[in-house]
C-alpha cells in the first residue's frame, strides 16, 4: 500500500496519512477487541478477522488492476483494515497461553517472532520484484490468499474458553486500564513499548522515500522491508540464549536504547549523501543493528507482561499491549510531516532523540526494570496467578 501510495503521489506526507489511516482505527477497535477477546471463543474472532481482511484486499486487489484505485480508495480500504486487525491482535497475542505452559512462554513467543519477521525477511524483497514485473494489485492478490490461508488453518485449532466476566464492557474496559496503571512494571514497559514503536520503528513507515534517496527504487524498497525483518529475526534468535539471563532487565533496557541510537546513525549516513551501492549496503547494516535491538526488547518485554498478567486480564491488557503494532503507521503520521518539512533523515533523528530521552528516563527512575531476572519470571507467573 505505501508503494501504491508513493507511486500515486510521490509524496511522504501523504505516506504518513495512510499511516494514520492504519493506526488511529485499529487503536480505536483495539480497547475494545481485548474486551471482546475476554468474552468470547479467540480463535472464532480470528476466523471472522481472516475473512473480513480476504475481502477488503481483495477489493482494493480489483481497483488497482482495474486502473481506478485512488489514494483515497487506499486510505479508506487501509482504515478498514485497521478495524479488523484491532479485533484480531487482542485475541491472536491471548491465545498463547490456551496452548502453551508457563515455561515455554519466553520460547513461544520468539518463535512467533521468528515466524511473523522471518515472512517480513523474504516477502518483501519478493514482493519488491512482483511490483517491478507486475503491479501492485497482484501482491494485494497474494495477501488475500495469505489470510484465506489463515482461515483454514484455524478450522484445525481447537481452543475452547469459557469467560467468567458478567460485568458490563464499559466497566471491564475501565477495569483493564486501571489494572496496567496500578502495576508500575507494565506501566513502564507498556509506555517503553508504545514509545519505540511510533519514534523509532516508524521510520519503516517512510522508507519509499529512503529507497528513493538510495537510488534503489521498488527492488531497493523490498529489500530495506526485508532487511529489518533479518535484523529483528537475529535479535529473535540472540535473546532465546538469554531468556534465563539474570540481567534480562538490562539486557531490554540496553537493546531500548541501542535500536534509535543505530537508526540516527542510518539517518546521518543517508542525509550524507549515499546513493551507490556501497552506501545502500552501510545504511542496511544500520538497519539490521536497530531492528536486532528492537525485536529483542519486544519479545522479553512481551514475554514478561504474558507471564505477569492474569487470564481475566488477559484479552484487555494484551489488546493495550497490541495498540504497539498500530503506533508504526501513526508515528508514519508524526515523521512524515517532518520529513515533509524538513527531510526524512533528519525527521528520523528528531524522532529516535525523543525515544532515547524517554528511555534515559527510564534507566534512571524505574530501578524494577533493571532488577528484572529470567529465571525468576516462571516463579513469578504462579505466584501472581
Amino acid at each position: 500500500m505505501a508503494w501504491l501510495v508513493f507511486e500515486l503521489t510521490g509524496s511522504p506526507l501523504d505516506l504518513g496519512m495512510l499511516g494514520a489511516a492504519t493506526a488511529i482505527p485499529t487503536i480505536i477497535a483495539t480497547l475494545v477487541g481485548g474486551i471482546v477477546a475476554d468474552r468470547l471463543n479467540r480463535r472464532s474472532i480470528m476466523m471472522a478477522t481472516s475473512l473480513l481482511a480476504t475481502i477488503l484486499l481483495l477489493i482494493l486487489c480489483i481497483l488497482d488492476w482495474s486502473n481506478m484505485v485512488k489514494v483515497w480508495h487506499v486510505l479508506i480500504i487501509s482504515a478498514l483494515l485497521g478495524l479488523v486487525q484491532g479485533f484480531d491482535f487482542p485475541s491472536r497475542a491471548s491465545i498463547f497461553p490456551s496452548l502453551i505452559s508457563s515455561d515455554q512462554m519466553m520460547s513461544a513467543v520468539a518463535l512467533n517472532s521468528i515466524l511473523w519477521q522471518g515472512t517480513r525477511m523474504i516477502l518483501p524483497a519478493f514482493s519488491g520484484i512482483l511490483i517491478a514485473l507486475t503491479d501492485t494489485g497482484f501482491v494485494f492478490f497474494i495477501s488475500a490468499c495469505g489470510f484465506v490461508a489463515m482461515l483454514l488453518v484455524l478450522r484445525t485449532i481447537d481452543v475452547r474458553y469459557e469467560s467468567t466476566i458478567d460485568s458490563r464492557p464499559w466497566n471491564e474496559f475501565i477495569d483493564g486500564i486501571r489494572y496496567v496503571f496500578r502495576r508500575r512494571i507494565f506501566r513502564t514497559l507498556i509506555t517503553l513499548t508504545f514509545g519505540l514503536h511510533f519514534f523509532a520503528t516508524s521510520y519503516i513507515q517512510i522508507m519509499p522515500v529512503f529507497a528513493d534517496l538510495l537510488g534503489g527504487g521498488e527492488r531497493g524498497y523490498g529489500i530495506l522491508v526485508s532487511i529489518t525483518g533479518i535484523g529483528s529475526v537475529l535479535g529473535t534468535v540472540l535473546i532465546s540464549r538469554f531468556q534465563e539471563s539474570r540481567r534480562l532487565g538490562k539486557i531490554m533496557l540496553f537493546s531500548a536504547f541501542a535500536a534509535p541510537l543505530s537508526l540516527v546513525g542510518f539517518s546521518l549516513f543517508i542525509g550524507a549523501g549515499a546513493a551507490s551501492t556501497s552506501g545502500f549496503v552501510i545504511a542496511s547494516l544500520f538497519i539490521v543493528v536497530s531492528s536486532a535491538f528492537g525485536s529483542i526488547f519486544l519479545v522479553t518485554s512481551m514475554t514478561v507482561l504474558q507471564l505477569l498478567v492474569p487470564e481475566h486480564y488477559r484479552g484487555r491488557v494484551m489488546g493495550i499491549h497490541s495498540i504497539t503494532f498500530s503506533l508504526i503507521p501513526l508515528g508514519g503520521l508524526f515523521v512524515g510531516g517532518l520529513a515533509a518539512l524538513f527531510a526524512a533523515p533528519i525527521a528520523v533523528i528528531i524522532s529516535c532523540l525523543i525515544m532515547l530521552a524517554l528511555v534515559t528516563w527510564s534507566i534512571t527512575w524505574h530501578s524494577e526494570i533493571r532488577a528484572l531476572n529470567g529465571r525468576n519470571l516462571p516463579a513469578l507467573s504462579k505466584s501472581d496467578s
